[in-house]
């Protein structure tokens, strides 16, 4: 469970492309904020049921501070429309965070791919990978230059940028910063589902480090009930075939952080303590689900008849 929860104040809002808007979050007292390292995300409450993840995009080092990225999506659910159209300077937002699924791990070098949005979790990482003296490059993708953000900030690297609007040069050349890839390599990549597929299929497993904004296609069905212990409060639950583990568990009024409900965020990922999950998420990694200590309640299920939660 997140520590920290408090309202912050907008004390920044300012354009970062076309259709994507940065604003910058600080305590009302000036008090400082959690430290943060690359590939974090917060939790923005924007009123009752319109809660959104968005990466931090500014200086980890800046404790004063928080600051996001918001890209107005005219089909949106209306969160980032409340954004763009409503939220103001000196408002404030109940946040939640930050929490990471992203980090950058160590490694001699790495590849960063982003399309679109997807820059706000890789920018930080750019100035952490050139502090530790990493070897580095950047295939940055989008519409159309102007609706690419921080263009002007990455500007600094020189050559190990490469900007590659869609408009200019077509789909990214995958091929030219995949392929052949130096042994230690770590790829991170961040964007719309068609570049992570794209991304996964041409790239080892081992290797690849993704954020998804929008669920991965799972592969489902069959469904069938099965019970879980809540370990703390020693009472158990039936899950029935077409409810998800959060909806049963709130429903016997056991309170749970959530926010996303689609797999994609992370809040309401939860300690196992005995059982297999059959995992349905778009956030742990291969070696977080063979490990089985944690699922996201959200949409993973049981691969048996029962599981145990630390709740």
């Amino acid at each position: 469970m997140t520590a920290f929860e408090a309202e912050l104040v907008v004390t920044g809002r300012e354009p970062a492309a076309d259709g994507v808007l940065a604003l910058t979050l600080r305590h009302p007292l000036g008090e400082p904020l959690p430290a943060w390292e690359p590939g974090a995300h917060i939790d923005v409450v924007l009123g009752p049921g319109l809660e959104r993840q968005y990466s931090l995009c500014g200086d980890p080092a800046d404790r004063a501070a928080w600051r996001i990225a918001v890209l107005r999506e005219p089909d949106g659910r209306g969160g980032s429309a409340y954004v763009h159209e409503r939220l103001a300077r000196e408002d404030t937002v109940r946040v939640r965070g930050p929490r990471n699924h992203f980090a950058l791990l160590p490694a001699p070098r790495y590849r960063f791919v982003a399309g679109g949005i997807g820059i706000t979790p890789v920018l930080p990482m750019l100035a952490a990978a050139e502090a530790a003296g990493a070897e580095w490059s950047l295939l940055y993708g989008g519409r159309t230059r102007a609706s690419m953000a921080f263009t002007g900030e990455l500007s600094r690297y020189g050559d190990r940028v490469t900007i590659a609007p869609q408009d200019e040069v077509g789909l990214l050349d995958l091929a030219s910063v995949l392929d052949a890839l130096p042994e230690g390599t770590l790829v991170y990549c961040c964007g719309p589902g068609p570049l992570l597929d794209a991304v996964e299929a041409r790239c080892p497993a081992a290797a690849l480090h993704v954020e998804r904004f929008q669920p991965k296609a799972q592969e489902t069905g069959g469904d069938t009930e099965f019970e879980v212990e809540l370990a703390r409060s020693g009472r158990t639950l039936t899950v029935p075939a077409d409810v998800s583990v959060l909806d049963t568990v709130r429903a016997a009024g056991v309170e749970v952080l959530f926010s996303c409900t689609e797999g994609t965020c992370g809040t309401c990922e939860t300690d196992v303590l005995d059982g297999t999950p059959d995992h349905r998420d778009s956030v742990l990694s291969d070696e977080e689900r063979e490990a089985g200590e944690t699922m996201l309640i959200c949409v993973s299920r049981c691969r048996g008849k029962r599981l145990v939660l630390d709740l």
